[in-house]
């Protein structure tokens, strides 16, 4: 694995060679503790202030000395990727070291974000709705979009249409993440019970992705919900087919753009946001450079810097038809299509992973609008 540039830490959650997971371990202890002590200032906090009331930035307050960025080994999260490996994001911070950390899926980046122990992180939005609803508005700001597409329903090749999956045993990313919930909708969509307990019609199992290809390849998963480069994994080497894809699920009446849907957006810890606002400026001129970079690079540059980092992060490369196949199921933007949250919020009440609540205020997009030449529209849950 390669040595991270000076100047930059780098942290990996759920390695799996010994060493790292005890690292990794290490990590997660650290951040159980953080959290329990944090969590009475967070509720007396979100008692105390209006819900729907952005943190204000404190104007005279100075850079952050360091930003702890998290994000996953996914193509989905190329701008991370891109804006880490290529330096785009360290450069924009300028004196402001840049740290990260690399995660296996939503539930437990929001964790370390509320926690403290990151400020800033690539996410599915779904967990993001969720600490913004259990914190009553306190806990996170959305401040861009990354990706669109690239989750897909995979199944073995005998299941021809939903009929066929009663009795059958899925899985998805994490419980409550992106993929878990929009699996779970579409599932009681056709008429299926589901329980966070893995009960129901169609047993749904939360599991890490690169042990779920392995499962799929025994024959002990009937088929996934994931995001690339995984379901192009299970497709090309362990003979799934797609049954679902779910660009097709959205039509662009939320939106104005047919087939998006948010994947991976860029969220940051509020209370972060008001002490270190330049910080946060920042982060989104890298951000906004990466996913330009991205955009406007060739397909076969793109994808090796991508795979580079993969590498990096993950500790292997992807064959290149497996990335060359994710990459066409993604569009990269930093808009995060504000009119599909509530349908989102919504989808996550009916799976049973949140609440209903009032989304008014999460999302704060004027540094985005500042530094990008697309607009994006906070759909009236927050500020543009």
């Amino acid at each position: 694995m390669s040595t991270p540039r000076p100047g930059m830490t780098r942290i990996v959650a759920g390695e799996s060679q010994t060493p790292k997971r005890r690292r990794a371990l290490e990590v997660a202890l650290a951040v159980g503790l953080v959290l329990l002590i944090s969590v009475g200032a967070v509720v007396a906090s979100a008692v105390a202030r209006d819900s729907n009331a952005l943190a204000a930035p404190n104007a005279a307050a100075a850079p952050a000395d360091e930003l702890k960025l998290g994000y996953f080994g996914n193509i989905t999260h190329a701008p991370a990727l891109v804006g880490v490996k290529q330096g785009l994001i360290a450069k924009s911070l300028g004196e402001t070291r840049l740290s990260t950390q690399v995660f296996n899926a939503g539930p437990a980046a929001i964790e370390a974000l509320n926690a403290g122990a990151i400020d800033a992180t690539y996410i599915g939005p779904n967990p993001a709705i969720n600490s913004f609803v259990k914190s009553k508005g306190e806990s996170v700001s959305i401040i861009a979009g990354a990706a669109s597409g690239g989750a897909q329903l995979v199944v073995k090749p005998e299941i021809k249409s939903a009929a066929d999956l009663k009795g059958k045993t899925l899985a998805s990313p994490q419980l409550g993440g992106t993929q878990d919930v929009a699996l779970r909708a579409w599932l009681g969509e056709q008429g299926y019970e589901t329980t966070p307990d893995g009960g129901g019609d169609v047993a749904i199992n939360p599991t890490e992705n690169a042990q779920t290809l392995k499962l799929f390849q025994d024959g002990k998963l009937d088929g996934a919900w994931l995001p690339e480069p995984w379901a192009s994994r299970l497709v090309l080497q362990a003979g799934a087919k797609v049954l679902v894809d779910e660009k097709d699920l959205w039509d662009g009446s939320l939106t104005g753009k047919p087939g998006e849907f948010p994947t991976t957006i860029l969220i940051v810890n509020r209370k972060f946001a008001a002490e270190h606002p330049q910080t946060v400026e920042a982060l989104l001129k890298g951000h906004v450079d990466a996913v330009k970079w991205l955009n406007d690079t060739p397909s076969a540059e793109k994808a090796a810097v991508i795979n580079a980092a993969l590498k990096q992060d993950a500790g292997k490369a992807l064959a290149q038809n497996v990335i060359d196949r994710s990459l066409k199921n993604i569009v990269f933007t930093v808009d995060p299509l504000a009119g599909t949250y509530q349908k989102l919020l919504q989808d996550g009440v009916d799976a049973g992973t949140t609440k209903q609540a009032d989304l008014n205020g999460l999302f704060d997009l004027r540094a985005l609008n500042a530094a990008s030449t697309e607009k994006s529209s906070a759909a009236g849950l927050g500020r543009d």
